[in-house]
């Protein structure tokens, strides 16, 4: 399914950013490029007290906080000022999109009404959720209506203003009754003006004492109207409307805030042992994905699964470990027992993952913010790693030089021990036909003993020394 020798594995992120179909993917893309960071902090504990401070602390490193909502004690529901507002508002502060990991796995409606409804109200709150298909493809196309159908309202803010009115009567009571003998034989309010009486001193009207003019009892009722307005949004984001504690509107320099958009990754594979997701079954979601390209962002995978010319999907990982400091980074890493397995961030991105997921290694450790900031190291060097491997210079005899410094991307697959291309793939840029015989000069090449195909993504322009 994988394809390690698509374009995608060596083109930088940045690069991606502009190309990318789906705006949240440019966003996060940029983002990665801006923070240096390729890290997703699977923040799985029970209090909102303990998940609002590891997205405090964790903040700084990572690019995508992946939540489990229904796991929280004391989660705040208030669309505004609650439980999923804050961590909206600490993702604006530190720059990160919010990964709801509710896993839909359900008919088409349900998953819906799970998405937009119920107590969570996830679409409000969380930039992407992601799905289990076994249910079938539907459930897919059913979330992509129900975000588009969000985006169109959310674009707007609807005002409502109420206003009631009242008779201005001080009293209903019976003008017979209300002129009766009060406490000590004196009535409990002064007597109408005679109609005709030479008296207009000032009293009130009639209709102030409970009837109107013709002598009508006034009646208690309430009018009230209702009045409706459609204004676009302050923001087209999350709403800022926060009041929590501790919780403001600082937005993260550099880069303006997450678009107005939701977007969903499929679960292609997992990182347990036994898992019986089948190749079949990853196909598939595969095929969801190219079917529902404005939605659908990527994959959690434990591979890149890009594989056609105009695949460009995110990958995220779960099951990425590092081993205390001080140890053998490339050493086995045992499982927690309970099935989970892991692997290093160099392995999972070697294999073609772009964002590695990460919990118990750092909400575990006695420092949570400066082990975030390990991993994120690690896993950034790894990126840097299998970005690297391609052409640093070359020349062939018509005088066309490959640099990884120009503009147009291209993929040369080349044999190692005799630097002889055996297959060229190019877009974009200015393009001639290439000798196959190249110097290759990469750092693969160099440590390389044996005959072995590695690809390297390279660009082409003329030297402008040569004929």
């Amino acid at each position: 399914m994988a394809n390690q020798h698509h374009p995608s594995l060596k083109t930088p992120f940045g690069t991606r950013a502009q190309s990318a179909g789906h705006p949240l993917s440019s966003y996060l893309l940029r983002l990665m490029e801006l923070k240096q960071s390729n890290l997703c902090l699977s923040a799985d504990v029970t209090t909102a007290r303990e998940l609002l401070y590891l997205a405090e602390k964790a903040g700084p490193s990572i690019v995508v906080l992946k939540t489990h909502y229904d796991l929280i004690s004391g989660w705040d529901y208030s669309p505004k000022t609650g439980t999923g507002a804050k961590l909206a508002a600490l993702a604006r502060r530190f720059g990160f999109l919010i990964f709801e990991d509710r896993k839909f796995a359900d008919i088409g409606k349900t998953v819906q009404m799970q998405y937009t409804a119920g107590t969570a109200r996830i679409i409000e709150w969380a930039h992407i959720t992601n799905i289990n298909i076994h249910a079938g493809k539907d459930s897919v196309r059913a979330l992509a209506e129900a975000a588009a159908k969000w985006r169109e309202r959310i674009k707007y803010e609807v005002r409502t203003s109420v206003s009631v009115g009242t008779p201005l009567s001080d009293s209903f009571e019976d003008d017979e009754e209300g002129n009766g003998a009060g406490v000590g034989g004196s009535s409990s309010m002064a007597s109408p003006p005679i109609a005709g009486s030479s008296s207009s001193g000032g009293g009130p009207p009639p209709s102030v004492y409970g009837r109107d003019a013709d002598g009508r009892k006034g009646s208690i009722v309430s009018i009230t109207t209702v009045t409706q307005s459609f204004e676009p949004a302050d923001s087209p984001r999350l709403s800022k409307s926060m009041s929590g504690e501790g919780v403001d509107d600082l937005v993260f320099p550099g880069i303006e805030e997450a678009p107005l958009e939701r977007g969903l990754l499929i679960l292609a594979q997992m990182s347990s042992k036994g898992c019986l997701m089948t190749p079949d079954y990853t196909a598939a979601c595969v095929e969801a994905a190219r079917e529902n390209r404005r939605f659908v962002m990527g994959f959690v995978a434990q591979e890149g699964l890009n594989s056609e010319a105009d695949d460009d999907f995110l990958t995220m990982t779960p099951g990425c470990k590092l081993p205390p400091q001080g140890e053998e980074e490339n050493g086995p890493l045992e499982g927690d027992g309970l099935g989970q397995q892991y692997n290093t961030p160099a392995k999972l991105i070697g294999l073609g993952t772009d964002i590695v997921i990460v919990g118990r290694g750092i909400i575990k450790a006695d420092d949570p913010q400066s082990e975030a900031e390990r991993y994120r190291r690690k896993a950034w060097s790894a990126y840097q790693e299998r970005e690297s491997r391609r052409f640093k210079y070359g020349q062939d005899s018509k005088n066309w030089v490959f640099t990884s410094e120009e503009v147009g991307v291209g993929l040369l697959w080349a044999d190692v021990k005799t630097s002889k291309a055996a297959k060229r793939t190019a877009t974009g840029g200015r393009h001639a036909a290439v000798s196959t015989q190249l110097a290759v000069m990469s750092e693969a090449s160099k440590e390389s003993s044996d005959h072995g195909w590695i690809d390297i993504q390279f660009t082409v322009r003329r030297d402008p020394t040569g004929p």
